[in-house]
């Protein structure tokens, strides 16, 4: 789905795919999880070669979320780097390092014209609409960690708004998009995308920990990057509300070392660590709950499927990369 005709491109295009360096690819694997965990209805309303049939078929279009998911995902890294003038991505030297910035920006751009073709070829506007939805909060949540005042930097409120654009709405919307494929009822398409929300905010809100408890060689990035970019994150947020002082180090920005210094101080001082974790668990539990609820079923592979979508929600939070 990533070959294009001038060879530099698709070099670029195919750069975070490569073995090695194609990453966790958590978000397909929650999505094809997902699928099977939903598509119950075909299992026992069909029989036969027509049920074999609807439900190749429909496992086909589902895949295709989970590709079309991670090129928009991989599309965001590449453009991200950019912005933020990263030198490594997956413990390899970012894109725009070995490429250079336009060739970055031009294979995240062709990631997702890709993608938009694959969305279009399933011929479902109520899918494509999410999907476009996603990559609309994608650039808002970017821009609002561009923009953000002084104040809105030290709003857990916007905090999350913006964790949501930049890191879940990807997740809760591909989740949704796969129950609407498989047919299901509006409530449990509104299930899957409550799992989806609640396992990415879980899932940022430890690489927000990892940042500042992480080595740079586990993370495949460099540890401390997002306070050194003057990005304030939930653990800082909950160390301000120990620590009021925090919030002059906020607004003296942290160009200067000592700023990072002081507040890392304050930070070690506080319970902002461990009130991130607690968070983080709160959503991943609610995660689980979403998939709990979920209409009964007799079918076992269906049962075990929806088991590992719980235990991912506490894989997520006990992660250390």
């Amino acid at each position: 789905m990533v070959i294009a005709e001038v060879p530099k491109l698709a070099s670029a295009a195919e750069y975070l795919f490569k073995m090695g360096v194609q990453g966790k690819r958590f978000r397909p694997t929650v999505l094809l999880l997902m699928a099977t965990a939903l598509n119950v209805r075909i299992l026992e309303t069909e029989t036969g070669s027509v049920g074999d049939a609807l439900t190749t078929e429909l496992r086909k279009r589902q895949q295709s979320i989970a590709e079309i998911t991670e090129m928009i995902h991989v599309a965001s890294l590449l453009h991200d780097d950019v912005l933020d003038d990263a030198d490594t991505r997956r413990g390899i030297g970012s894109l725009n390092l070995v490429m250079g910035n336009k060739v970055a920006v031009l294979a995240g751009d062709f990631l997702l014209s890709r993608a938009c073709v694959a969305l279009a070829s399933l011929k479902n506007t109520e899918v494509v609409s999410l999907l476009a939805t996603v990559v609309e909060h994608l650039v808002t949540g970017e821009t609002m960690q561009m923009t953000s005042t002084s104040e809105q930097l030290c709003s857990m409120e916007y905090y999350m708004q913006k964790t949501y654009y930049k890191t879940a709405s990807l997740i809760s919307n591909s989740c949704k998009a796969i129950a609407l494929l498989a047919g299901q009822t509006t409530e449990v398409a509104m299930l899957a995308f409550e799992y989806g929300k609640n396992l990415g905010l879980a899932y940022q809100l430890i690489d927000d920990v990892l940042d500042f408890t992480g080595t740079s060689a586990s993370l495949g990035k460099g540890s401390l990057s997002d306070i050194r970019h003057g990005i304030v994150t939930a653990p800082i947020l909950f160390a301000m509300e120990e620590f009021p002082q925090l919030h002059s180090v906020i607004d003296q920005g942290f160009d200067k070392p000592e700023n990072i210094d002081a507040a890392l101080d304050y930070l070690w001082k506080s319970r902002g660590i461990q009130r991130t974790r607690e968070l983080a668990a709160k959503h991943a539990n609610l995660a689980a709950a979403a998939i709990d609820s979920l209409p009964e079923t007799d079918d076992e592979e269906v049962r075990k499927t929806r088991r590992a979508l719980v235990d991912l929600t506490q894989r997520v939070i006990t992660r250390n990369k």
